[in-house]
């Protein structure tokens, strides 16, 4: 049988320089039947023109609107599903892909009927033999752990493996998954959007499998990665919204409450957390649009 047809999606924000690094890494791939949509979402920095120029065969889709990486995602995986594909890999512009990534995550993904998403072992690119993740799990508090994360690679991870969910800086979804389940959720619009799209194939009987032969380097988080207030805002409303949609049971829910107001209790009196200010008015803000069910960017 032939390969599958990949098309993978890079979105671009004011990032030549890493999109162009990303684009040559994919341009020495072994993997033959693959596609690559740029999605620029309004650079101003010739983004656009430096690519059309390096690489005339990648398309490019001009965004006219930003709706976060799970709606400017969405334009581009339902590009690639009119392009026909079989499989859509969702790759952020700050990576470099082996050039082996791609043939071992389709022949994973290919070797069992069930097996729906598959991501590829990401390293840190300041530390290239350092896992920032070896896919993902949740825990019964449904909190996201990267599984390996700052570890050496020592071979603890030998063979292909389930996980709960795939980072989202490269991830390879097979189409049937995204024709029965739907695109990332856009009310998410930043943060646990890949987690729950994961979570929702799991849900439909998808498996989701980690293969460390697959390998990739990530610049957007290093071992020391300290997370500004916008992110704990979608952290805090878009983990509630996760478990809304997927029912967390009750004790779930009381956990997560307490984990919450205890945070925000501290860092609104303790004198060490004063620092913590922006994150706390952050964190009352994320409370207080999930409560609202104001989704999408975060207001000013």
């Amino acid at each position: 049988m032939p390969d599958p047809t990949v098309v993978t999606v890079i979105l671009n924000t004011n990032r030549r320089a890493d999109t162009l690094t990303a684009l040559a890494s994919l341009a020495r791939t072994t993997y033959p039947r693959h596609r690559v949509i740029v999605l620029d979402n309004a650079s101003t920095d010739g983004s656009v023109e430096a690519i059309r120029a390096a690489y005339p065969q990648v398309a490019i889709i001009e965004l006219t609107e930003n709706r976060g990486y799970a709606g400017n995602n969405n334009v581009g995986i339902r590009a690639a599903l009119d392009q026909g594909a079989d499989w859509v890999f969702v790759l952020n512009e700050d990576t470099i892909v082996d050039p082996n990534c791609l043939r071992a995550l389709v022949d994973v993904g290919e070797s069992v009927p069930d097996i729906g998403i598959v991501g590829p072992m990401v390293y840190h690119m300041d530390e290239p033999e350092v896992i920032q993740s070896a896919g993902g799990v949740l825990g019964p508090d449904w909190s996201s752990r990267h599984l390996g994360q700052n570890e050496p690679d020592r071979g603890q991870y030998p063979a292909p493996h389930a996980v709960d969910w795939i980072s989202g800086c490269a991830i390879l979804v097979r189409r049937a998954v995204i024709e029965q389940v739907g695109m990332l959720d856009e009310r998410f619009f930043y943060y646990w959007e890949e987690t729950e799209w994961c979570l929702r194939a799991r849900r439909a009987g998808w498996r989701i499998v980690h293969v460390p032969q697959a390998r990739l380097w990530h610049k957007g988080v290093q071992r020391d990665y300290r997370p500004s207030p916008t992110v704990t805002y979608y952290h805090t409303r878009n983990r509630f919204l996760m478990m809304a949609r997927h029912a967390a049971p009750w004790n779930v829910w009381l956990s997560v409450w307490g984990q919450t107001l205890r945070t925000l209790i501290s860092w609104s009196i303790r004198p060490r957390w004063h620092a913590q200010r922006e994150h706390r008015d952050a964190l009352w803000q994320g409370i207080g649009d999930f409560l609202r069910q104001r989704w999408g960017k975060r207001p000013a």
